[in-house]
């Protein structure tokens, strides 16, 4: 049976994003079976399998993680010495098994020659000519196994993999089928978070168990004591807390996850404010900072309630990414009535407390929608948009992005910098930039740039976000360009 990989191990072995690899699949360039690559196809279409990764691949991941904001650079860490031991040892199980594999291949095929050999003693004139004809041809191939080169393809690719599965454990999700990696010493949660999946937990420090889940196969190492308690029953059914756990080796782990808006309790966290950073002389940059504890789980696009001290409230975007849920960005524009804005640009500074209280909302990413997406934000919408995005590179499903950003406001495209980095830093990114002040010149201009720049909007996904009559004024001239109604988003922040 021909050896197969998962996709996310396929893509990290090629060197290629996650999204690239499932468009080569979509082309009919690769074929799947039972969402596993097959390693001669893999090399077919990447032949060039090297134990460095390729300058795109590099891009990717810098990209990520300047989007993407970590307590540690993982991807750098060892594991600590203890799930080092243990995944050198369940390696060298593999190695070993392989080894006595190969040997037992050896002899088989020795075994064959031999009787081979004394079959041609009693044959007649045909049908010793065929067992010749046999032997010289096995004799020839094992000549050329013996002489192939050590810079053989699938040798690389096994050396490559042998490492990262050092460096690195996969941990498959069932029922869903989500794959990401545990890198370095980082508990399972953790891993899942910086993925962007939705996994179930609540204070991420083994107190509460929400995050209890069931190891169905591998092996797993105990990071820190929990104060919950596992029944003894539990503990023979192969159930852990993923915030407590490392993977040691591949895992396949049953586990819950948040599928939709409706499954994210609402949460009410005490949080202190990091830092107030002015962009403007009517915008503020806020970043909040949760207990260790009370992580914000929320999806990306949606929002949450700010009340500070003094008792001023409102409902804003997180402008985040969730693989981030305990430091988190909302931009705070003064508006005539805002209590909020208000506060904020009066009194509020780093190591304040606020109270958060969310999340809301249906703006969110549709992650089961691999193909091209077009994000388009008008003025303040960047903000639920840029979080949308954050996530996309964080999920690396999508296989395409272009940002369209319409702001003409006093602060201008505020965030330029960082859509140019991402335009940099990914190949698979663009970003327009429209300046227009009048409402209805801003939705011409869109909608003329989006014409120009593809010929239909058919199968597209899209997501809109700014002030309500402009964004629904866009949405609604979209079918004429070839959108599908059912593939657009809206969010208006009125």
């Amino acid at each position: 049976m021909p050896q197969s990989l998962s996709l996310s191990r396929a893509a990290r072995l090629a060197g290629v994003t996650r999204a690239e690899l499932q468009r080569r699949i979509r082309q009919g360039e690769i074929e799947t079976f039972e969402g596993e690559v097959v390693i001669s196809d893999l090399l077919r279409v990447f032949p060039q399998v090297r134990l460095d990764r390729d300058k795109g691949f590099e891009r990717a991941e810098a990209i990520k993680d300047a989007a993407i904001p970590r307590d540690q650079q993982s991807d750098a860490v060892l594991p600590s010495p203890q799930v080092l031991v243990s995944r050198l040892r369940a390696l060298a199980e593999v190695l070993t098994q392989k080894a006595a594999e190969l040997d037992a291949t050896r002899d088989l095929l020795d075994r064959l020659s031999g009787r081979l050999a004394a079959i041609a003693e009693g044959a007649d004139a045909a049908g010793l000519a065929g067992v010749r004809d046999t032997l010289t041809w096995l004799a020839d191939e094992r000549q050329a196994l013996a002489e192939r080169p050590k810079a053989d393809p699938r040798a690389q690719l096994f050396a490559k993999d042998t490492f990262l599965r050092i460096m690195a454990a996969s941990v498959k999700i069932i029922p869903s089928g989500h794959e990401f990696f545990c890198e370095g010493s980082e508990s399972i949660l953790e891993a899942s978070v910086r993925a962007g999946l939705k996994l179930s937990y609540g204070c991420s420090s083994g107190n509460c168990g929400q995050c209890k889940a069931r190891v169905v196969q591998g092996e797993v190492w105990k990071t820190a004591d929990h104060d919950y308690v596992l029944s003894e029953r539990e503990k023979q059914m192969g159930y852990i807390l993923t915030c407590s756990n490392t993977a040691v080796t591949d895992i396949v782990l049953e586990a819950a996850e948040a599928h939709g808006v409706e499954d994210l309790p609402v949460q009410e966290i005490r949080a202190a404010v990091r830092k107030v950073e002015r962009l403007g002389a009517d915008l503020l940059l806020v970043h909040i900072q949760t207990p260790r504890t009370q992580t914000l789980r929320f999806m990306a696009g949606q929002r949450a309630r700010l009340t500070l001290e003094d008792g001023a409230s409102g409902e804003v975007p997180i402008a985040s990414c969730p693989c981030n849920g305990r430091n988190l960005q909302f931009y705070l524009r003064r508006r005539p009535g805002d209590p909020l804005a208000e506060a904020a640009f009066g009194r509020l500074a780093a190591q304040q407390m606020v109270t958060l209280r969310g999340p809301v909302g249906d703006f969110i990413l549709h992650e089961e929608s691999p193909g091209p997406a077009l994000f388009i934000a008008v003025d303040d919408g960047i903000a639920p948009i840029k979080s949308l995005l954050e996530h996309a590179v964080s999920i690396d499903t999508i296989e395409a992005f272009h940002l369209y950003w319409v702001s003409a406001g006093a602060e201008g495209h505020h965030l330029a910098n960082w859509c140019r980095a991402m335009t940099d830093s990914l190949d698979n990114f663009r970003f327009t930039q429209i300046g227009e002040t009048n409402p209805e010149a801003a939705v011409a201009q869109v909608l003329a740039t989006l014409r120009a720049d593809y010929p239909t909007l058919g199968g597209m996904r899209l997501y809109l976000a700014g002030p309500t009559v402009t964004v629904e004024a866009i949405r609604d001239q979209l079918p004429a360009l070839g959108a599908e109604a059912g593939l657009i988003a809206c969010e208006g922040l009125d």
